[in-house]
């Protein structure tokens, strides 16, 4: 399938400018106005109270009410934002842009949207302007201080959903690495809970979530009380630092049906563009990752790293990442001596992989570059033995401060030209556009976890995956406690989306499954587009990433076995589709040839079973989809 040149986005973007509705000409009732963007997308209405001057926010979607009206406000050290407010002016625009991405759902993105702003009053004269967008895939709206108001000490910002709203929902945590859990949106327990959130709604799905955070401001969790159907943001900081004018990151509320919300890129769509000139260096793909898979020793042995890179090699695959254990703690160095790093044996695999084409990755504890002198002495070191990239660990925070080391470590990287993967950290907040070297964050409860479950692995491409890549580390077969059919582990490999995607199975259990190497020899980690073809969070999902001309699927169910039936509607003309399946003795290989659009493809799979299947054009004698 071709890729659209810029000339024709530019193209495309016009024409669908020109179908926007036209600026209101005025409000279509006293203190209430409406923020429209495409038709049977998302509409915003902001109104605000005549008798105690607050704002609410409210989201409406064919008709339907996806978010009822909802508190809007900041309050700062100075001023009151969250009432006595009076509306100055309204002024409107379109924003058109297109970029591109090193990774994710898809490579070449257009972000079209309407913005509003209203610049509002408080009594006191201290000024607030309340800015929103409305996208065909959601709404968003951020607050802008022109004035210095001082700290910001919170926000009123609130999501109000209809009580009985199913929910799928995650209790916050530092490195947010807790299950997604079905509850309904009243019934779900006093407490916080993370973003991303995802509600069913009269208008489809709403997922709550954030974009544009950095260390100018503070992260943020849900706070809810059993019985009511709102959720409240509450900052990590009581007092978040302000010096002048002031632009908070954008809450955001990506509505549609569960396809639209699924393959959304209005997180990315709305962060500020990419502050990496050269990206050619920027290279995804899949990684041997060894630490789920014995690696824990093998973290100091160069030996048994050689081992894995010829398996790596053998594969295809172009990473080998060497997680703890390869370096002494800060503790025991003795940086007086000038030749204290030259002990180490990364330069050696470095020399040994690029001999055979796989590059190493490295893990580095956050401890030891959480100052400006050790990010000077060990980002240029990497990066002059020719590591590739790096896992840096146990950020855990989202506070003011430590997103403020982001803002510092993000530069410095892309600087040394080394790809990022952040652990035990926050999660994708629009930074893949920004700063398109980081390639996947933890942000999951992901494989290394001993409670897990097909339902929260079902839950995830809804919820967590949407907002950026995942590095939820599938492909454990050697696991005892895992809750998947191996056909269901080798589908996360295209249900789940990562940059880096690590692969933390056994070289063993691999080898035990020649189907699994052979499917993974040729999945690729980033997309030029993605489809969700059937899905309910927590109970199956079906997708379909394309890259090139050929397209992947994964496909996983939680529960009963059952008959799975999916549409093709992507594919035109005639396609060999290969579908890797659970069979009785292991994982087997079976060919369907489909004609699209209207040909449909149907797996059955067993309890907590999946397959994973590519597809290809076909054409006279074609048997196989290999490459």
């Amino acid at each position: 399938m071709p890729i659209a040149t810029p000339i024709r986005l530019c193209a495309v973007l016009l024409l669908s400018l020109s179908l926007l509705p036209a600026l209101p000409a005025h409000a279509e009732r006293a203190g209430s106005w409406k923020v429209s963007g495409f038709p049977g997308g998302p509409e915003a209405e902001v109104a605000l109270d005549p008798a105690s001057g607050a704002l609410t926010f409210g989201v409406t979607r064919r008709g339907a009410r996806v978010l009822e009206p909802s508190p809007v406000g900041i309050v700062t050290e100075r001023a009151d934002l969250s009432r006595g407010l009076r509306l100055l002016q309204r002024g409107d625009r379109p924003v058109a842009e297109h970029y591109t991405t090193a990774a994710g759902k898809r490579l070449k993105r257009s972000a079209l949207m309407r913005e509003a702003v209203f610049a509002l009053a408080g009594a006191d004269g201290a000024r607030l302007d309340l800015v929103v967008r409305v996208a065909r895939d959601g709404v968003a709206y951020r607050y802008r201080l022109p004035g210095d108001q001082g700290a910001v000490l919170r926000e009123t910002s609130a999501f109000a959903l209809e009580g009985d709203a199913p929910a799928w929902l995650a209790q916050h945590r530092r490195d947010y690495e807790n299950p997604f859990v079905q509850y309904t949106a009243k019934s779900a327990p006093s407490a916080e809970f993370m973003v991303p959130a995802l509600f069913e709604t009269g208008g489809g799905y709403a997922l709550i979530t954030e974009s544009g955070l950095d260390g100018r401001y503070s992260g943020p969790r849900l706070a809810h009380e059993e019985g009511t159907g709102t959720y409240r943001v509450r900052l990590w900081d009581e007092r978040v630092q302000a010096a002048g004018p002031l632009e908070t990151p954008w809450r955001v509320l990506i509505a549609g049906d569960l396809a639209e919300v699924t393959e959304s890129t209005l997180v990315d769509d709305l962060a500020p563009a990419s502050r990496v000139r050269d990206t050619s260096w920027i290279e995804p793909g899949q990684v041997l990752w060894t630490w789920l898979a014995g690696g824990r020793e093998a973290g100091q042995s160069l030996e048994r790293q050689q081992e894995f890179v010829d398996y790596a090699a053998a594969r295809g695959w172009p990473y080998v990442a060497v997680d703890a254990g390869w370096y002494f703690m800060k503790d025991q160095w003795d940086v007086t001596d000038p030749d204290w790093l030259a002990t180490s044996w990364i330069p050696k695999l470095v020399e040994y992989g690029r001999a055979k084409n796989v590059e190493i990755l490295v893990w580095v504890h956050f401890r030891d570059l959480d100052t400006p002198e050790e990010r000077a002495l060990w980002l240029p070191t990497l990066s002059r033995w020719g590591v590739r990239g790096v896992k840096i660990d146990f950020m855990d925070a989202e506070s003011q401060e430590r997103l403020a080391w982001y803002d510092e470590i993000l530069p410095a990287t892309a600087a040394n030209r080394l790809m990022v993967n952040f652990h035990g950290s926050t999660i994708p907040k629009g930074v893949h556009r920004t700063w398109p070297h980081v390639m996947t964050m933890e942000g999951v409860h992901g494989a290394e976890k001993r409670t897990l479950s097909t339902a929260h692995l079902t839950a995830l491409p809804f919820t967590r995956n949407v907002v950026g890549s995942m590095d939820y580390t599938p492909m454990a077969f050697h696991r005892p406690g895992r809750p998947t059919s191996d056909a269901h582990e080798l589908g996360l490999a295209v249900t789940f989306e990562s940059g880096l995607q690590n692969l933390a199975g056994t070289v063993e259990s691999y080898r035990a499954r020649p189907e699994a190497e052979r499917f993974l020899e040729q999945v690729p980690a980033a997309w030029d587009e993605t489809r969700l073809l059937s899905g309910r969070p927590a109970d199956h999902v079906v997708l379909a990433r394309r890259s090139g001309d050929r397209w992947f699927i994964g496909a996983g169910v939680s529960g009963a076995s059952r008959l799975i039936e999916v549409p093709l509607s992507m594919l035109h003309g005639r396609w060999l589709v290969e579908v890797v399946r659970d069979g009785e003795s292991g994982l087997v290989r079976e060919s369907h040839v489909i004609d699209g659009p209207r040909g449909r493809l149907s797996v059955a799979v067993p309890a907590e079973g999946g397959y994973a299947a590519i597809a290809c054009r076909w054409r006279p004698r074609i048997t196989t989809c290999d490459r």
